[in-house]
């Protein structure tokens, strides 16, 4: 089978042996927003064709690629949510090639009754709950960070929080990037400094400027300043979506999830570091429970 995680920047895909290990991965840049005129089919025989002729005839996909932006749109399940409802919903795909079929995404509410939603973070929850006994808090670090409640095998709530692109815009696009210096490794020191900063009083907004402040009176390297930041706003991040003692399961990127567990202990909590290929394992979990034709 292939399994295929389709988000916002990225496509990828996995080739899976009937025990749902993998056996091959692929990573493009060609996230749903990079194909042009709807052409998704095209998109997707040009990354798996090879796959496709050596005699695979299934796919399974997730991410925003079924959102209304991307091939088709699968409507939201409402929270709670487990594999079997998720099996249960999938769509069929127009694909000559093989017989596609795209996992729909998950809808949900935060404390105060505002929507959120998801496409792709739900199958990769799926693909942790053997590692988390099928209960736990599970984080998602990234462009917009997931935290994601489970509780008897399911998803009974979750929330996001814009953290990675709230840093890009912040560091190219405001006073701030006059004294950002690109390319360079994280500062840990710099980096918990900003998470010890998040916990003080006054807010997100005038903790931001004390990146300019500290710089412009010498307390802070300029090429520092860029670990200050990340590490004001995944402080914030993190305070604000655990209470102190709590453990979770990250998911994702090496070198992020490192950075979210720094930020998870300072703040009183503690961590995991889980399988980077969860998305793969809950496409083949769910694979498990669908009648192919």
């Amino acid at each position: 089978m292939i399994a295929i995680d389709w988000g916002t920047s990225n496509f990828r895909a996995f080739r899976l042996d009937e025990a749902g290990e993998i056996i091959e991965r692929r990573l493009f840049p060609s996230g749903v927003l990079r194909v042009e005129e709807g052409r998704f089919a095209e998109t997707l025989l040009a990354q798996v064709g090879d796959w496709l002729t050596a005699g695979e005839s299934r796919i399974l996909l997730c991410g925003m690629v079924g959102s209304r932006e991307g091939w088709a749109e699968a409507k939201y399940l409402r929270c709670p949510v487990g594999i079997e409802s998720l099996a249960d919903s999938v769509i069929r795909l127009p694909f000559a090639r093989a017989e596609a079929l795209l996992v729909p995404g998950v809808i949900g509410e935060d404390p105060y009754g505002v929507p959120e939603v998801m496409r792709g973070e739900e199958t990769e929850a799926m693909g942790m709950l053997d590692s988390c006994g099928g209960a736990g808090l599970v984080c998602l670090p990234g462009t917009h960070s997931k935290w994601i409640h489970l509780r008897d095998q399911k998803i009974v709530s979750f929330i996001t929080c814009m953290t990675g692109e709230v840093f890009a815009v912040l560091r190219k696009c405001t006073i701030l990037a006059r004294i950002m210096t690109s390319g360079v490794e994280v500062d840990m020191e710099s980096f918990l400094r900003g998470v010890a900063r998040s916990e003080d009083n006054g807010g997100l907004l005038h903790h931001l400027f004390s990146v300019r402040t500290l710089a412009l009176m010498d307390q802070l390297k300029q090429e520092a300043s860029a670990s200050y930041l990340s590490g004001l706003l995944i402080g914030h991040e993190v305070r604000a979506a655990i209470p102190p003692g709590t453990h979770v399961h990250l998911v994702g990127a090496a070198q992020l999830c490192s950075l979210y567990g720094q930020a998870i202990e300072a703040c009183g909590g503690s961590y995991t570091l889980e399988d980077q290929d969860a998305a793969a394992r809950g496409l083949a979990a769910i694979a498990r429970r669908l009648s192919w034709t």
